[in-house]
């Protein structure tokens, strides 16, 4: 017969459980709504938006865990997929595995020790990870599915590309000047916007 000490023990891990994942329902749907807000930047081909929607999933992913930050993204994706998709769900892919690359690495390493120092170089590693998977994931799936899911040319994609910047002739050139500066620089957004409010969000996060 268990005692009271372990039903205790069984109810209060239910509980943070229940906690958490209402934290990470809650930051999901945040981040959701805040990816509403993207905009395209001049020098970039212009599918590539740019939002803030993984500085949620940032400050929930140090607060929780990793694997929160993975949990975040996904409700994130799976809302923004069923209530807003226009890409059959390849741009949402897109979404998840970029914002997972970020946030998981990240996450992982400040964990391991909660200091400044492991947090920089955590977002650091997140940003590297994330801008140089993602440059192969573009380059050899997430184009080309998107161009022939939608019947589009793969030129007229790579012209999207020469439009801003002459340089662009070809898909490698498209994804090493394009895609890889620009995952580079949301990295970086993402985690300056995460030093400046994890302190001030902390204490909430975690209450």
């Amino acid at each position: 017969m268990q005692n009271s000490t372990g039903k205790d023990a069984v109810l209060g891990r239910e509980e943070v459980n229940v906690k958490t994942l209402t934290k990470i329902s809650v930051l999901g749907v945040i981040a959701f709504i805040v990816m509403y807000f993207e905009f395209p930047l001049p020098m970039f081909v212009s599918f590539l938006k740019l939002d803030f929607s993984d500085v949620p999933t940032m400050l929930g992913a140090f607060a929780l865990g990793p694997w929160a930050g993975i949990g975040i993204q996904l409700v994130k994706n799976l809302l923004h997929g069923i209530l807003k998709s226009q890409t059959a769900m390849v741009g949402e892919i897109a979404n998840f595995l970029t914002g997972s690359l970020l946030v998981f690495p990240a996450a992982y390493i400040y964990q391991k020790k909660k200091t400044l120092k492991t947090a920089i170089l955590g977002m650091a590693v997140g940003t590297v990870t994330m801008a140089v998977v993602m440059s192969a994931a573009n380059y050899f799936i997430l184009v080309p599915l998107y161009a022939k899911i939608f019947g589009i040319p793969l030129d007229a994609i790579i012209g999207m590309g020469t439009a801003v910047n002459p340089r662009i002739v070809d898909l490698k050139t498209l994804v090493v000047l394009s895609v890889l500066p620009f995952n580079v620089l949301k990295g970086i957004i993402v985690s300056v916007l995460t030093f400046l409010l994890y302190k001030k969000l902390s204490p909430m996060l975690h209450k």
